[in-house]
C-alpha cells in the first residue's frame, strides 16, 4: 500500500507532442495531388494577367489607364481584386509559394527514391515463373555453370545488368527509364527556381531614342523603369549606346501600300568603358550585353522645332517626340518652352509624315516623310514645370494654360520644312528645321530566363525518355530435379508495355542447343514452350 500512495504522489510524465496534424498537413501538401492542383490554380491565375492589362509593364505603361477609362463600370472591381497587378499580388505569390514548398517536399523523396532505383540489381526470380509472359521450359543436357554462362553472356550482349547466382540467373533493362523519371521530376523543381529568379532579381524599363542621342544604361535614362524585387537598381550592366541611324521600308505599290516591310537600327555601343561596337538591331535580333536585352519594339518621328521667345531668345530646340495614332504615323505631341518671355509658351501638334487634305480635313496619305507638315496651336500660361509634380513629356495640363488667340480665332499654323512663323502680340516665333526619327527600346533583364529554358529542355527529355523507355525483366532457372535437369525462362514488363519476345527466343536459341534427345521421341516427346495463357 505504501508503494501504491508513493507511485500516486510521483509527477507524471508530460504528455508527449501530438504532431498528428502537423504531419497529416505536410503530407498532403507535399503529395503529387496536391501539386498537381496547385499547378493548374497558378495557370488559372495567369489567366486575367494575360488578358487584362497590367501595371508596371514597360512596354505599355498607360495600357491600365485607358482600360480603366474604357471601362469606368468594373474597373474598381478589378483594381480591387488585384487583377491588374496579377503577378505580384498577395494571392498569386501564395499559390506560388505554396506550389514550391509542395514541388519541393514532393520531388525530393521522390527522386531519392528514383536514384536507388537506378542503383538497384535486378530482383530474384518469383516463384511461380510459369505465370509470367513468355515462359518456357524444357529438358537440357547443360550443366548449371553452362547454362548460367550461355545465358549471362546472350543477355549481356542485350545490355541486360546481369546478377548469377545458386542456378538462377536474373537479369533487367530499361533502368534508363528511371533516370528520364528523376529528371523529369527534378525539371519540374529548377523550373519553379528559374521563374522566382527572374521575378526576384530582373527587372523591365522603357525608352524612347531619337537619332544621334545617347543612353546610358541607368535607371534615371528610362522613360520607365520596373524593378523586382531584389533587384540591384545600382548595379545594372555598364554600358552606352547611340542611336546613329534607323532605316524603316514601307511597300510603295500593290494592294498592301503603306504596309511595314522592315526595321533596322544603327547602335554604337560601349560596355564598361571599353571600345566602341556597331550592331543592327531589328525585331528578331536585340542588342544583348550579359545577358540585357534592349528590344526594337516601335518608332516614329521627332519634327525637330526652334521656338524664340519675345526677346528672340532661343528657348526650346531640337527634336521633340511625337507618338504615332494610325498606320499613317499620323502623330501626336506637344513642345514646352517655359523659361520664354515675356509669357510661357507651349504647343500642341499634329505631324504627318506625307501630309495631304480630305474632306475631313488634313492627314497623312503614306508612314514616309515624302511632304512632311507640322500643324501647331499655341498657348500661353504656367506650363506647371516649376512646382514639383512630374509631368507627362507627351501632354500638357490646360488648367492654367490659355489658347493663343489672332482677333477671335485659335492661333494655328501648319507649317512645312524649313518655315518660320510668327506669334502674335510679340510673343516669339517659331521654325520647323526638320524631321529626325524615334526609337521605343523595352530593356529587359531576366537571370531566370536561361535556367527556365534548361529547365524545360531536361522536361522534355525526362518526359520522352521515360515514355519511350520500357523496363523490363528476364529470368533463367536451372532445375535439378528426379526427372532430369530443366530450364526454366521468364520475362516480365515493369511498365504498361509488354516484355519483347525476341529477347526470350535468343535466349532461347542459345541454351536450347542439344546435338540429339536425352530420351526416345516416341516414349517422350520433347516439351513445347509454354506461354502466359497455356501456363494458366
Amino acid at each position: 500500500m505504501a508503494l501504491l500512495q508513493r507511485a500516486e504522489t510521483l509527477p507524471s510524465e508530460p504528455p508527449a507532442p501530438r504532431w498528428g496534424w502537423g504531419r497529416w498537413l505536410w503530407r498532403s501538401l507535399t503529395s503529387m495531388r496536391t501539386a498537381i492542383i496547385l499547378l493548374t490554380l497558378l495557370a488559372a491565375a495567369a489567366i486575367p494577367g494575360s488578358v487584362l492589362p497590367q501595371r508596371n509593364v514597360a512596354s505599355n505603361p498607360v495600357a491600365v489607364d485607358m482600360f480603366v477609362a474604357e471601362n469606368p463600370q468594373i474597373s474598381p472591381l478589378l483594381d480591387r481584386l488585384g487583377l491588374f497587378d496579377v503577378y505580384a499580388s498577395p494571392w498569386f505569390a501564395a499559390i506560388y509559394l505554396l506550389l514550391l514548398v509542395s514541388m519541393t517536399g514532393c520531388v525530393l523523396p521522390r527522386s531519392v527514391t528514383l536514384w536507388r532505383a537506378v542503383r538497384e540489381e535486378p530482383p530474384p526470380a518469383p516463384r511461380h515463373l510459369a505465370r509470367l509472359e513468355h515462359y518456357s521450359s524444357w529438358r537440357t543436357d547443360l550443366t548449371r555453370e553452362q547454362a548460367s554462362e550461355r545465358a549471362a553472356a546472350v543477355l549481356r550482349r542485350r545490355r541486360f545488368r546481369v546478377r548469377v547466382g545458386d542456378g538462377e540467373v536474373r537479369s533487367e533493362r530499361g533502368y534508363v527509364r528511371e533516370v528520364g523519371n528523376l529528371v523529369f521530376h527534378l525539371s519540374l523543381l529548377v523550373l519553379l527556381v528559374g521563374i522566382g529568379a527572374g521575378r526576384l532579381f530582373g527587372y523591365e524599363a522603357r525608352v524612347a531614342v531619337v537619332e544621334g542621342a545617347p543612353i546610358t544604361n541607368v535607371q534615371s535614362q528610362y522613360d520607365a523603369f520596373t524593378p523586382s524585387v531584389w533587384t540591384d537598381v545600382e548595379g545594372l550592366e555598364p554600358l552606352s549606346f547611340t542611336l546613329d541611324d534607323f532605316d524603316a521600308d514601307f511597300a510603295l505599290t500593290g494592294p498592301n501600300v503603306g504596309e511595314p516591310r522592315g526595321f533596322a537600327a544603327d547602335l554604337s555601343y560601349r560596355v564598361d568603358g571599353g571600345e566602341t561596337q556597331t550592331i543592327e538591331v531589328s525585331p528578331n535580333n536585340p542588342l544583348d550585353v550579359e545577358g540585357t536585352k534592349f528590344f526594337l519594339t516601335g518608332h516614329g518621328y521627332a519634327p525637330e522645332v526652334t521656338v524664340r521667345d519675345g526677346t528672340g531668345t532661343v528657348v526650346s530646340s531640337g527634336p521633340v517626340i511625337f507618338l504615332p495614332k494610325d498606320p499613317s504615323f499620323s502623330s501626336d505631341g506637344v513642345i514646352k518652352a517655359p523659361d520664354a518671355q515675356p509669357v510661357q509658351l507651349a504647343f500642341e501638334g499634329l505631324f504627318l509624315p506625307t501630309a495631304a487634305t480630305g474632306p475631313d480635313g488634313p492627314y497623312s496619305q503614306f508612314p514616309d516623310t515624302f511632304n512632311p507638315e507640322l500643324a501647331l496651336t499655341a498657348l500661353t500660361g504656367d506650363i506647371g514645370l516649376n512646382d514639383g509634380n512630374p509631368q507627362s513629356v507627351f501632354s500638357l495640363d490646360r488648367s492654367s494654360l490659355d489658347p493663343v488667340r489672332e482677333g477671335d480665332d485659335l492661333w494655328r499654323r501648319s507649317l512645312s520644312v524649313g518655315e518660320t512663323v510668327t506669334l502674335p502680340d510679340g510673343m516669339g516665333s517659331v521654325t520647323f528645321d526638320g524631321v529626325s526619327q524615334f526609337v521605343n527600346f523595352q530593356i529587359a533583364y531576366d537571370p531566370g530566363k536561361e535556367i527556365s529554358l534548361v529547365a524545360a529542355l531536361l522536361l522534355l527529355f525526362g518526359l520522352t525518355i521515360s515514355l519511350g523507355v520500357g523496363r523490363r525483366q528476364v529470368w533463367m532457372r536451372y532445375v535439378e530435379g528426379p526427372d532430369g535437369r530443366h530450364i526454366e525462362l521468364a520475362a516480365r514488363s515493369v511498365t504498361r508495355r509488354s516484355a519483347r519476345d525476341d529477347e526470350v527466343t535468343l535466349l532461347r536459341e542459345a541454351l536450347d542447343a542439344l546435338p540429339e534427345p536425352l530420351t526416345d521421341p516416341a516414349s517422350d516427346p520433347p516439351t513445347r514452350p509454354r506461354t502466359e495463357e497455356s501456363a494458366r
